[in-house]
């Protein structure tokens, strides 16, 4: 069911869940993507389970998911960020055009009484489904973050259990200190003596001081590999700031504030917690390389292609993306697509505008991706192409066109065309048997064409002539009728 929890985004969750009889749907057993495995088969070691305590405790803690859990079943799933979109823009411009007064439409006489209030109830009607949209994207908005609420609850309870359990035995209390004395100095020093790079990776930070948003003339923050949970907005002071790597720590949004970054170059918020990107992100028009991989997006902003023109590299590996927004046709700059382990069914047609990409990998997209943009051909500098693990039975028609491409992968994927031994010779004999194959088609479709165009010609042909032998008998049978009138000159002539 699209209500369970998935057992990889929420761990603690599912586990428990599984093992508590009263909270396990009594009907049928949850269902789960077919790359998970079941609740049953989740591997999380917790010893303290089982303590009455604990488990009363974290029992208490997901009451509300159970029962907000039994609602969604009987909703569809959740709409994508584009149609999200879509709907809010469409709404508007209802609203809108209904604020305003029909009056001096009903007075003009290309519209009745009648066709207004048409017209009205056609607007209303659209209205009602815009709403729907947006209110089904915010009830599983609401229980999405119901499951990340409960799952936290759930992690502290345990940890809370946990260190009781070490101070019991006498190991101590684990003291965290979220700014040590190391970071203060470099702070203290880079504010008196401005530098160009600080690097803090893998110090344990948990939080990051305001006072770093004043560094003046600092190219270069490297935050990697700490616990950060969030990145305050002073971060917008870095009005110089040209690499940014927040990789490696416990982040579950961006401040909206890194759209001020407009000297941003390269941006990598990888293995994180992210869910989505602000759309502030796509001020950031200086950016060469994006790394957004190892997190849980489903989508990335509507209008990222259009303002992120610049764009060299874009990593988005390991996420949930459904889909890529039309928009991406737009960075004509791209070279680098890595787009592997997602949940993409299929890419937009805009994707075949990118005629300087070189690598894309869509490999591990699973039984979400099953064909390509007709015009995958269009892909003149496209040099390495990884299609692996999906469920795709042809390759596009125009493959064969792909004169850049050198490198190719698709294994574990049920093609048919071209067939297997075909693959089996490479990729220059794959492109040869698509480039005959398209050649062949062409021929075929041209022949038909004349053939369509020639039996038109005879079809005029003959109804022509079908017409005057017809008017010519009409003619003589009328001459013939003994109660039509005479020509007296022609009987004399006769």
């Amino acid at each position: 069911m699209a209500a369970d929890p998935n057992p990889k985004k929420f761990p603690v969750l599912s586990y428990v869940l599984a093992r508590l009889p009263s909270f396990t749907p009594a009907k049928s057993a949850p269902a789960f993507d077919v790359e998970q495995p079941p609740p049953s088969s989740i591997e999380i070691e917790m010893p303290h389970l089982a303590e009455p305590g604990v488990l009363a405790s974290m029992t208490k803690a997901i009451t509300d998911v159970a029962e907000t859990r039994s609602v969604l079943r009987t909703l569809g799933p959740r709409p994508d960020h584009e149609a999200v979109d879509r709907a809010r823009a469409k709404l508007n411009e209802i609203e809108g055009m209904l604020s305003e007064s029909f009056e001096d439409i009903a007075l003009t006489e290309a519209a009745g009484e009648d066709e207004v209030e048409k017209r009205r109830r056609e607007m209303d009607q659209e209205k009602a489904w815009c709403e729907s949209i947006l209110k089904l994207d915010e009830v599983h908005g609401s229980y999405e973050k119901l499951l990340s609420e409960a799952e936290e609850r759930l992690v502290r309870i345990y940890e809370f259990a946990e260190k009781k359990a070490k101070v019991e035995e006498g190991e101590g209390s684990v003291e965290e200190v979220e700014v040590n004395e190391e970071v203060v100095g470099i702070l203290q020093e880079a504010l008196a003596n401005p530098v160009e790079r600080v690097d803090l990776s893998g110090r344990k930070l948990s939080l990051l001081p305001e006072a770093f948003g004043r560094i003046q003339g600092l190219l270069v923050l490297n935050l990697s590999n700490n616990q950060l949970q969030a990145i305050p907005d002073s971060i917008a002071g870095l009005h110089g700031l040209a690499e940014l790597d927040v990789s490696g720590n416990l982040l579950e949004t961006l401040p909206d504030s890194v759209g001020l970054l407009s000297n941003l170059k390269i941006l990598n918020v990888s293995t994180n917690k992210l869910t989505s990107l602000p759309d502030s992100i796509c001020r950031c028009g200086s950016l060469v390389v994006l790394d957004v991989s190892f997190n849980r997006l489903t989508y990335l902003p509507t209008n990222i292609g259009f303002e992120l023109v610049n764009l060299e590299k874009l990593m988005i590996q390991y996420n949930k993306i459904r889909s890529l927004p039309s928009s991406i046709g737009e960075m004509r700059s791209l070279t680098y697509l890595d787009a592997h382990f997602n949940e993409l069914h299929g890419l937009p047609d805009s994707f075949v505008l990118l005629t300087n990409l070189e690598y894309l990998n869509l490999s591990s997209n699973f039984s979400d991706l099953k064909d390509l943009p007709s015009s995958f051909g269009d892909l003149i500098s496209l040099q390495k192409l990884d299609l692996s693990n999906n469920q795709i039975h042809a390759l596009p028609d125009t493959f064969g066109t792909l004169e850049s491409l050198v490198e190719l992968n698709v294994d574990q994927n049920p093609l048919v065309v071209p067939p297997k031994e075909v693959v089996n010779e490479g990729v220059v004999a794959v492109k040869m048997y698509m480039g005959k194959r398209r050649i062949t088609m062409l021929e075929e479709e041209e022949r038909r064409r004349v053939e369509e165009e020639m039996e038109q010609a005879n079809a005029g042909w003959l109804t022509r002539t079908t017409s005057k032998l017809k008017s010519y008998v009409s003619d003589v049978s009328e001459y013939l009728n003994p109660s039509s009138p005479r020509d007296p000159y022609l009987e004399r002539e006769l």
